[in-house]
């Protein structure tokens, strides 16, 4: 079991979505017990489905503020933490700075660090953990564990005033340690169906004309159902060609008329390698080839 922290809680906070933000009652039910459960709340699903905007949205509605960690290849667990810069306190001494005497100048602080010694709790977003190491989510367990940790150059510990609301993304890159896992409240983000999709898109642009949402939804789900795709379009990637079609004032007929041709109009805003775009030209050469029969 984790061991008790010190930190401050507030059972009293729940999220419950945003005007700006369409938040499925599964998905507020996961942020509202990791809340609960004072655990980090881990979550997948595929690119553009929102993960990293759900982190936003949750300081937003519950008033905190937002501290973000974007994890990279080259990220190790400690630089959440705390750095020690050394080069810099060596070359203060080759200068005779006197701020060299105190190894606190030279300390800097990590997200966490940020996080645990907020006068406020905050929701901490460690965005894309996936693409670390594969120890790193094990090199965060005491931590997570126990709201602490120790600086070992000032010889201090660090404990977490208030608990932050820990929310870890994951693109599915890679599989994550039992441990770690164990020690989260996790959801997996469903890619819309059409209605919430819909919901989404009204919530973006509430003037959209409903026939061009159709014939909008109509080529978005069809292309995402193409078999042989490499990469499906998500919904950012819809926001964004929707986002075109506006501001060229694109009727429903003309997309509709290239969606019966298996191209869509604007296809670079959906589609993102070249395979996938000669798929869909060789698709739509086959049925001008079925139609000509």
């Amino acid at each position: 079991m984790p061991a008790a922290s010190h930190a401050s809680f507030a059972p009293s906070a729940r999220f419950e979505g945003t005007d700006t933000y369409v938040a499925t009652d599964d998905l507020k039910l996961a942020v509202n017990a990791a809340l609960t459960l004072q655990r980090p709340l881990l979550i997948k699903g595929e690119p553009g489905t929102g993960k990293t905007m759900l982190a936003e949205e949750v300081a937003r509605a519950l008033g905190r503020p937002l501290l973000q960690w974007h994890i990279k290849s080259t990220t190790k667990a400690h630089q959440g933490l705390y750095e020690y810069d050394a080069v810099s306190r060596l070359r203060d001494s080759q200068l005779g700075d006197e701020k060299v005497r105190d190894i606190r100048n030279y300390i800097v602080q990590g997200t966490l660090w940020q996080a645990f010694e907020s006068d406020e709790p905050v929701v901490l977003l460690i965005d894309e953990i996936d693409k670390a190491d594969i120890e790193f989510p094990n090199d965060l367990l005491r931590e997570l564990d126990r709201m602490e940790f120790h600086v070992y150059e000032t010889r201090q510990t660090i404990a977490a005033r208030h608990r932050p609301l820990v929310i870890i993304t994951s693109n599915n890159e890679k599989d994550l340690p039992d441990a770690f896992l164990r020690r989260c409240f996790f959801h997996y983000i469903r890619f819309p169906d059409r209605e919430t999709m819909r919901d989404i898109v009204n919530v973006h642009f509430p003037d959209l004309k409903q026939e061009v949402l159709r014939a909008a939804l109509d080529t978005f789900f069809a292309l995402r159902d193409t078999p042989g795709l490499k990469k499906k379009p998500s919904t950012s990637e819809l926001l964004d060609w929707l986002r075109l079609l506006l501001a060229e004032d694109i009727p429903a007929a003309q997309i509709d008329a290239h969606n019966a041709t298996a191209v869509p109009l604007m296809a670079g805003a959906l589609l993102k390698n070249e395979q996938d775009v000669h798929l869909l030209e060789r698709l739509a050469a086959m049925t001008r080839g079925s139609a000509r029969r």
